[in-house]
């Protein structure tokens, strides 16, 4: 059985994917606990495999994100991966980079937003983006440790959201501060989309 907290389908908000049709798959529970986080990770239904993988295929998108949460927590995962991968689904996966599961090397796209507020739970040492909320200036520093930590094609920091407000000032900042990073924005936040 799956924890869930939802499936939608909806585009892709942030990121290189930005736009892309998916449909989001978000597990219950997370090993963090982010001062900003606004996801709810309370699991509100658990399915089987196979009533999962059917959901899924009620949708239109051909592209999945598994997320959460923290989807590497979830127990099932290789089984999902090969059910979907079998139904010519896209993978691709929202993660904090505290874990660093075998089935991660079998999906399409992983996506990794550690989290300046816990450096030391930080394990995954490659992933296709990394994205880091500009929480604060230090996110600067976090930032660039982080180019020695992760082998990743592309970089982005997001401005962080307090309470509907987004601070794009923080995010303008760090990002002058660095090189080869780019701004990603949440989308779906600013036009208002789910």
């Amino acid at each position: 059985m799956y924890d869930l907290v939802e499936i939608f389908e909806s585009l892709q908000g942030e990121g290189r994917n930005t736009g892309r049709p998916c449909v989001f798959i978000r597990f219950a529970g997370c090993n963090l606990a982010c001062p900003w986080c606004d996801t709810d990770v309370s699991a509100r239904f658990s399915l089987t495999l196979e009533d999962l993988v059917a959901e899924v295929r009620g949708f239109r998108a051909k592209s999945v994100i598994l997320t959460g949460g923290e989807p590497t927590l979830a127990k099932g995962m290789p089984e999902l991966v090969a059910a979907l991968k079998k139904e010519g689904f896209w993978i691709g996966v929202e993660t904090n980079g505290t874990g660093e599961p075998e089935w991660l090397g079998f999906v399409d796209y992983v996506a990794c937003s550690p989290k300046q507020e816990f450096p030391e739970s930080l394990v995954l040492d490659r992933a296709d983006e990394i994205r880091v909320v500009a929480s604060s200036p230090a996110a600067a520093v976090f930032c660039k440790s982080l180019e020695k930590r992760i082998d990743a094609t592309d970089r982005y920091v997001s401005p962080c959201d307090h309470g509907g407000k987004i601070d794009f000032a923080t995010a303008k900042d760090v990002l002058s501060r660095l090189e080869g990073w780019s701004l990603s924005v949440q989308l779906h936040k600013i036009l208002g989309f789910r």
